[in-house]
């Protein structure tokens, strides 16, 4: 096996969720680990996002900065340095400009830089490091991932966690790894299996889920989950935003019924032909029948203005009706 590089590059989706922002850390954290490094000989760098720095516009920030001194400090030095950089992807052109110019000169081997980012960096820095830096990925987390983590988890702390008790854990937190792991912790001191409904009675909360599990969901025709992930989305989202998160799903798949090809169907929606989300949202339009979009697409009007004119008792009720109907009306 070839020794680790002096700079490795941890890279995650964009705009990760709480799940896989955690898989990424500890990825992070395990370079630092197999490299026997103890945290206490970590400099950590959290980017802060457009607007939220305290200098506003300043080219090198004030919580970048530190930046420059821990990647120098072994070469200046002599002693090994770990700096870990997160939201890499947030830092700014003159930002990255100096952190690329940093790592190509003298002294590597007295440091290791591991750049957390959740999508691609910003150039120079991204050039550099698609050169010169060891690559580990992490995908978007699904919800056979979550689980696999959930008993994992369990069997560390031996708790004996039956399988639906490990499906109401997820349906409960969703791929939030840290909610998960205190969950964990709390079951630590259980005696006996933990069951399903000993989960559902225990934790009551419900999951900020990504919306395609919801549409997924529709588009399977699976009634139960769907109205499941929505009431779990209401929570955290206005109606009117779930609606428009049908209409949006609706559109791709009219405009995939109508399009030749899916060369134009990626141009009518300003995508690439090759993509996942394009190849299924195409897939989608195609299964769907003609009198099943018609309908579709009136009772999306309909529910529209019964959002907008009815009082918010009914908003639930409307929602769950429109989810069941598209759920037949989908399904083929």
């Amino acid at each position: 096996m070839e020794p680790l590089k002096s700079l490795v590059h941890v890279s995650g989706p964009p705009n990760p969720g709480p799940g896989e922002r955690r898989r990424m850390l500890d990825r992070a954290a395990q370079v630092f680990a197999d490299a026997g490094m103890a945290p206490s000989e970590i400099v950590r760098i959290d980017v802060p996002g457009r607007g939220e720095s305290e200098a506003g516009e300043a080219a090198v920030r004030p919580e970048v900065a530190p930046m420059v001194p821990a990647i120098q400090s072994g070469s200046l030095f002599g002693g090994r340095t770990g700096v870990m950089v997160v939201d890499a992807q947030q830092l700014r052109a003159a930002e990255a400009a100096a952190a690329a110019d940093l790592l190509g000169q003298p002294g590597a081997e007295n440091r290791l830089v591991v750049l957390v980012s959740g999508g691609r960096l910003p150039a120079p820095l991204g050039a550099y490091a698609g050169k010169h830096a060891e690559k580990m990925t992490v995908g978007k987390l699904r919800d056979r991932d979550a689980h696999s983590w959930v008993r994992e988890g369990a069997r560390k702390r031996k708790v004996k966690l039956s399988g639906a008790a490990a499906g109401a854990l997820v349906e409960r937190f969703g791929a939030d790894l840290g909610s998960l792991d205190q969950a964990l912790d709390q079951l630590e001191a259980a005696e006996g299996p933990v069951s399903g409904e000993m989960i559902r009675e225990r934790f009551r909360n419900r999951p900020d889920q990504p919306a395609w599990r919801f549409t997924d969901a529709v588009a399977s025709g699976s009634i139960d989950e769907s109205l499941r992930l929505l009431h779990d989305l209401l929570v955290h989202n206005h109606p009117l935003v779930l609606l428009a998160v049908m209409e949006n799903d609706l559109r791709r798949r009219a405009l995939a019924a109508a399009a030749p090809d899916i060369r134009t169907f990626a141009g009518w929606i300003g995508a690439k032909p090759d993509a996942f989300p394009t190849r299924k949202s195409w897939e989608a339009g195609r299964r769907t029948d003609e009198g099943g979009l018609t309908k579709a697409l009136d009772a999306v009007r309909r529910a529209d203005r019964l959002l907008k004119t009815m009082p918010e008792e009914t908003h639930q009720v409307t929602l769950e009706r429109l989810t069941t109907a598209l759920c037949f009306w989908y399904r083929r």
